[in-house]
């Protein structure tokens, strides 16, 4: 299972002269060892039998991902058909983004409980595909969107003409707030009332919708809505999914202009629904978008009655600004206070992890990763370098939690440009054949312009072109490759799974030394992984890195004594 092994001996041959290193070299921070990070004993112990924390995450985006039927759209079928492929990387846990009939390309504003979206096929298509997982024992668990939903809903068509019981299932007002007030988005601050309170013209009447007029919030309150909520989600429990991705946590109880997001209200909306889905199936996972600093997002915890676990939407800014300096830490629909870092001080990771440790959650309560859909793609930020996307990914899953990896990031899939969504989310490259093996047709969906308004630029064609003149990278490509980004992913997988002081309960300590090399130790019961990265933009000496004991799982950038400029070089012991 790794791409790359050197016994002991040749270990030691490589790295002749090697030392101990350094007790303290003025940058190491203090280990967090299994008693400071496992607080909430009982809790963390309940956390740490569930089959989520021994869970690899791969986020599909499933008009991406494969298509079958030649329409230039993904696929059920196209999912179930790359099963085989999700199994060699070796993840065992799948993130579908909406796939419920929805008016829009990307899906966040659904007009159908109950139904699939008719582009990605039928109710038994996906009910195969749920099923061929479950037989290569990959759990799958679906984006639900329970804050808002589409203007074009039967349900807000109704509550604009006044039907009852449908009147109060969204949230009205008669008059527009002035401003002043404090209304506005609640992840940028903004004082503007225009951004969230929307007119009706048949109910001649102002409505609240955070996230656009187009996508109407529901009045979480009404408890016809708390009960149509509870009934969906237990129809696509019952249908065999693992639990849901909850989207917008934060927003779902709106208490007044100054009180739009993590009120205490929303916080035990979500202990209440948390508390359903486990009566339907104990075993069901919940995870919650809560995109805002770690202190604020570990509430959703909610000592250990709310949710299962919530994205660490910090680390990923803390590693790119290691291999990017100056890296921007905005955050699209979150509030997050500034993470540009002005040099790569690896640090940053230790802070990061005891963050977390020193929480009102446990560590286990937090998913790691890099990027999102939501997010310009890793591979486009770090400019396509491969060395530092295979940095990035060895921070990724060095640090505790269950990691999740955004489709294509195991092969540094890029995008063209910045400024609309879609460029995050293009075609998957499965090989160097017309539109990288992902359709059949002329054409992919991102061609189909008018799924993005008049006026917008053909971009594809010549991305694409690039793309594959450029050889490596396609999954079929770099699958051929011994030291590619894919086959990195694919160890660091390997090692996630069956390594445990890979896991929550290991301890975690970064030490940089002066040259730039960072070593992060991971350790168990006499179980240890050593990641050692080069954040210098030369080949740095690696002397005085202690490995006692401890074989290569990757030594691709080693030479002699010196790992190469933005090296990596993954060490462990024997179990």
């Amino acid at each position: 299972m790794k791409a790359f092994t050197l016994s002991a001996l040749a270990l030691s041959l490589l790295l002749a002269g090697c030392k101990p290193a350094p007790q303290n070299d003025g940058n190491q921070a203090n280990t967090i060892t299994p008693s400071t990070a496992a607080q909430h004993s009982h809790s963390s112990t309940l956390q740490s039998e569930a089959w989520w924390q021994n869970a690899v995450f791969y986020q599909i985006w499933p008009r991406s991902f494969y298509d079958t039927n030649g329409d230039g759209h993904g696929d059920f079928n196209g999912m179930t058909a790359k099963l085989p492929y999700l199994q060699e990387l070796g993840v065992n846990a799948l993130w579908l983004t909406p796939m419920f009939e929805a008016p829009s390309y990307h899906g966040y504003d659904f007009t159908e409980f109950y139904q699939v979206e008719s582009d990605y096929g039928s109710m038994a298509e996906f009910e195969a595909f749920i099923q061929a997982a479950d037989a290569k024992g990959m759990k799958v668990i679906l984006d639900l969107v329970i804050n808002h939903i589409s203007s074009e809903h039967d349900w807000f068509k109704r509550s604009a003409a006044g039907e009852a019981p449908y009147k109060d299932y969204f949230i009205w007002r008669d008059d527009m707030p002035a401003a002043g007030s404090g209304w506005g988005h609640a992840w940028s601050n903004n004082d503007n009332p225009e951004a969230v309170w929307h007119y009706n013209d048949t109910r001649k009447a102002y409505y609240y919708a955070a996230f656009g007029a187009s996508q109407p919030d529901v009045n979480l309150r009404h408890p016809d809505v708390i009960a149509e909520m509870k009934k969906m989600a237990k129809f696509w429990l019952d249908k065999g999914v693992a639990g849901f991705r909850l989207d917008a946590v934060r927003f779902a109880m709106e208490g007044g202009p100054d009180a739009q997001a993590d009120t205490a209200e929303t916080i035990a909306y979500w202990q209440d629904f948390n508390q359903f889905v486990k009566s339907v199936n104990p075993q069901a996972y919940l995870v919650g978008e809560a995109w805002v600093d770690i202190p604020v997002a570990a509430r959703y915890f909610g000592d250990g009655t709310g949710l299962d676990q919530g994205f660490d939407f910090e680390v990923g800014y803390k590693i790119l600004g290691l291999l990017k300096p100056d890296a921007s830490g905005e955050a699209q629909f979150g509030t997050m206070q500034s993470n540009a870092q002005k040099t790569a001080d690896a640090s940053v990771l230790q802070q990061n992890v005891q963050q977390r440790a020193d929480s009102v959650a446990p560590l286990s309560f937090f998913a790691p990763f890099l990027t999102n859909h939501d997010q310009e793609r890793i591979a486009y930020q770090l400019k396509q370098d491969d060395a530092k996307a295979k940095l990035a990914a060895a921070m990724l899953f060095s640090s505790p939690g269950t990691p999740y990896i955004y489709y294509g990031e195991e092969i540094g899939l890029t995008q063209d440009r910045s400024g609309h969504d879609v460029f995050k989310r293009a075609p998957m490259l499965w090989d160097n054949t017309q539109q990288a093996g992902f359709t059949q047709s002329a054409n992919s969906w991102v061609e189909q312009l008018a799924l993005f308004g008049d006026g917008f630029p053909n971009w594809y064609p010549d991305f694409l072109a690039k793309q594959l003149s450029a050889a490596n990278r396609s999954v079929s490509a770099q699958q051929a490759q011994p030291n590619s980004v894919w086959q990195l992913y694919k160890q660091l997988i390997a090692l996630k799974k069956h390594r445990p002081e890979l896991g929550t309960d290991g301890s975690y300590q970064v030490n940089q030394l002066a040259n730039g090399i960072v070593q992060i130790t991971r350790e168990l019961n006499g179980s240890k992984s050593v990641f050692v990265l080069n954040l210098a933009d030369s080949a740095q000496d690696i002397s005085t890195i202690n490995h006692d004991g401890l074989s290569a799982n990757w030594a691709f950038d080693v030479n002699g004594q010196q790992l190469a400029a933005h090296g990596l070089l993954i060490l462990s012991s024997q179990h």
